[in-house]
């Protein structure tokens, strides 16, 4: 019994510190954002001597931040919601067909996970240069095809653990193979669908390198690309930086403290069927 209890307190401990671990780079950035540029230089680590939020108003202004933020959020909820209808469907359908050829194609396409961004970036970047797509248009595209192989990986493991019986019970009851999957086995789907929904939002809203690329033009910034203004040839406005950081990362925690129940029962579901 008592190793029981020193066991589970140590647990918590080890938690306590893994959690303060996680969240330092974030308290950092925030006691930092309220300082004047000189103090984040002579004391970055600590609570500021002189607390000050002038930082914040200059940041929106030099981020043009309603401006910026459209552009990131219709970026990204165009290209998450595509994301979820069209991998949710092409897993469904890999996952009902029995035929080896959709177990082929289900690995080929869990296997190009593997393939690292930058070996493809600027080959697809001048095709998309060719047939005049280097626009918001083409960027959704290109995050529908990175995030395509991870949301199938995860909505095809869930999908093997809803009995097919329920497909079979539709069916005999007239519904057709859409109305199957948007009334009866979609719903189902709830925690994977949030967790791809959570996952893909953060990937696609941090995004700089691939936006740096395609929409690098004058009103279709996002806030990462805006951000880099802070930081010219010669000054670096860090506290300016710091308070656009704290800016551009509050969408992201408020969306994440939300939907974070689903994620863990989400990727448990989609890695182990």
């Amino acid at each position: 019994m008592k190793s029981t209890k020193m066991t589970r307190n140590l647990i918590f401990f080890l938690a306590g510190v893994l959690s303060l671990m996680w969240l330092y780079p974030f308290i950092l950035i925030f006691i930092n954002s309220i300082k004047t540029k000189g103090e984040i230089f002579s004391n970055t680590l600590f609570w500021p001597e002189n607390l000050t939020t002038e930082n914040y108003p200059a940041a929106f202004e030099d981020l043009d931040y309603v401006k910026s933020f459209l552009n990131s959020f219709v970026i990204t909820a165009v290209s998450v919601v595509l994301i979820v209808f069209f991998t949710s469907i092409a897993a469904y359908a890999l996952s009902r067909n029995k035929r080896k050829s959709s177990s082929i194609i289900y690995f080929l396409c869990a296997l190009t996970m593997l393939i690292p961004f930058h070996s493809i970036m600027i080959p697809l970047v001048e095709l998309f240069g060719e047939v005049n797509m280097l626009n918001r248009t083409g960027l959704i595209f290109m995050n529908l095809g990175f995030s395509t192989s991870l949301s199938v990986f995860l909505f095809y493991g869930a999908l093997r653990s809803i009995p097919q019986s329920l497909d079979e019970a539709a069916i005999l009851d007239g519904a057709s193979p859409f109305q199957i999957f948007r009334y009866i086995i979609f719903p189902l789907l709830k925690p994977t669908t949030v967790t791809v929904i959570i996952l893909n939002t953060i990937k696609i809203w941090n995004d700089y390198l691939l936006p740096s690329l395609v929409i690098n033009k004058d009103g279709m910034h996002t806030i990462p690309l805006q951000m880099f203004y802070f930081f010219g040839q010669y000054t670096r406005q860090w506290h300016l930086a710091l308070a656009g950081l704290v800016l551009a990362i509050l969408p992201i925690i408020i969306l994440y403290m939300f939907l974070q129940k689903y994620i863990i029962k989400g990727i448990t579901e989609g890695a182990t069927k």
